[in-house]
């Protein structure tokens, strides 16, 4: 289990100049906004976005990658607003977020209808910034690290989704 420290140690080795400041302030509003929140597992919420963002932080991606990482959900499972995570961290990171949001306001008439509107939603989001994919490729492995602690309906709906449509993108991952 990495702590926050361990993530800007990483950044700070790979960006001596980096500023680092970006990703403490993203780690102590996440602690804020996911407190109480808890895993399948009964661990806190923070340690997910910790995770993903130690494996943006171990891929070298810039600051601004590892911040959303960490903030990757917050407009999904929180009260944040997009308009105060621009105010808090301005619009690239908030642009980034955003694309990796879930669209959960609206009603679809089946499950494979709201999957395929999310996976529009994050290809346009993709085709403005490729860090959206990287996000959501370290989300998804921790998701799948951590899936013994979901039911087994749960585990196979997650596993064959990684298979279906994460999974190609390997290739692409192999080519960069």
């Amino acid at each position: 289990m990495y702590r926050i420290h361990d993530c800007i140690d990483t950044v700070r080795q790979h960006y001596p100049n980096a500023d680092v400041d970006l990703i403490y302030k993203a780690y102590v509003f996440a602690a804020k906004v996911h407190g109480g929140h808890t895993r399948l597992s009964g661990e806190p919420y923070l340690y997910h976005p910790i995770e993903v963002a130690m494996t943006l932080a171990n891929m070298k991606m810039d600051v601004f990658t590892v911040t959303t990482g960490l903030l990757h959900d917050v407009l999904e499972d929180t009260e944040t607003s997009p308009a105060e995570l621009t105010e808090l961290f301005g619009a690239e990171v908030t642009q980034l977020v955003e694309g990796l949001t879930k669209i959960s306001k609206f009603k679809f008439p089946s499950r494979e209808e709201y999957q395929a509107e999310n996976l529009r939603k994050m290809m346009l989001a993709i085709a403005k910034d490729v860090r959206v994919l990287i996000v959501k490729l370290a989300d998804r492995l921790h998701n799948v690290r951590t899936l013994n602690f979901a039911k087994e309906e749960h585990q196979k709906r997650v596993a064959q989704e990684t298979l279906d449509i994460y999974a190609p993108w390997r290739i692409v991952w192999d080519l960069g």
